[in-house]
């Protein structure tokens, strides 16, 4: 595992190179400010990126009958791009379909890499999944790296006086905006260490797969103009910063809602950092309250 400060707000400390890495890409489907890449590309002469369509996600929501899921609609339109992205760097991406448990320990020895980057997931089946995957890994000798990259803090990084989690939003604000430092808010390039990226090995590419091959029926998601991939999602927050003045106010009619919030959670979060700083804002919105902008500057 990587190695940082207790107070975990200093940059992670990887103390190898390697010759080969694997970047696992889960709910960051973006190939900009990502920390797993990141620190891949830094610390490996070649790197190869993967995506899994994971059954153990996947199947039980075709056992409940879930067979038009937008979700997974989504995710597939977000990998196009994606792919497009690392291809045009010199890399590209695999996307397979199995059991993540098994499949990233199976591509990592068929690849022969050293090690497997990916950012965290805090769902409790992720976590046994991580934990099962870092064992296999560990076992033909591979590390496993995990970072923090969806959040700007972490479950136990924001606490009340005595130790525990908020209960009421406005003193977790108030702490959480305490506590925010320039350092957090600042990138992970991946630009500067590109040539490290590596085009797969051609028994290791697949076409995308289809809705229809992953078992799903197409969904409404394009009638509902959601926008996917990086582009889409910068593109998606720039128009909500436009009307944000009228966010208090169109927020809880149910008419409105879908053009008053900014929809962040389904394409925001996988697609923009939450790291990556809002545009100005505009003169009739500079009253609206808004979270810091980054400062200048990337990590080292």
């Amino acid at each position: 595992m990587p190695t940082f400060p207790s107070d975990a707000r200093q940059p992670y400390r990887i103390d190898r190179q390697f010759e080969r890495g694997l970047v696992w890409f889960r709910r960051d489907l973006r190939a900009d400010d990502h920390a797993a890449l990141h620190y891949a590309l830094k610390h490996c002469r070649q790197v190869w990126c993967v995506f899994v369509f994971d059954r153990e996600i996947l199947d039980p929501l075709l056992a409940r009958g879930l067979t038009a899921d937008r979700r997974v609609a989504f995710i597939l339109a977000c990998l196009a791009p994606l792919g497009d992205a690392l291809r045009a760097a010199g890399g590209g991406l695999m996307v397979l379909n199995g059991h993540a448990r098994a499949s990233i320990p199976e591509l990592a020895a068929e690849l022969g890499v050293s090690a497997v980057f990916a950012n965290r997931d805090y769902e409790p089946a992720a976590l046994a999944r991580d934990a099962e995957v870092r064992q296999a890994l560990a076992d033909q000798s591979c590390a496993f790296f995990s970072f923090k990259d969806q959040v700007i803090f972490e479950r136990g990084e924001i606490l009340t006086g005595q130790g525990k989690p908020f209960s009421v939003f406005t003193p977790y604000k108030n702490a959480w905006l305490k506590a925010l430092l320039p350092f957090d808010l600042k990138p992970y390039p991946v630009e500067p260490y590109l040539k490290s990226l590596a085009t797969p090995p051609k028994a290791c590419v697949r076409p995308l797969p289809t809705l229809e091959a992953l078992g799903f029926a197409p969904s409404n998601l394009a009638e509902i103009a959601m926008p996917a991939g990086s582009t889409g999602a910068h593109a998606l927050f720039d128009e909500f910063c436009e009307r944000m003045g009228d966010y208090t106010r169109r927020r809880d009619f149910p008419a409105c809602a879908a053009r008053a919030t900014c929809r962040y959670t389904c394409v925001l979060a996988p697609c923009r950092s939450a790291r990556s700083p809002a545009p100005p804002t505009p003169p009739r919105c500079a009253a609206t309250p808004r979270a810091p902008a980054p400062l200048p500057g990337c990590r080292s």
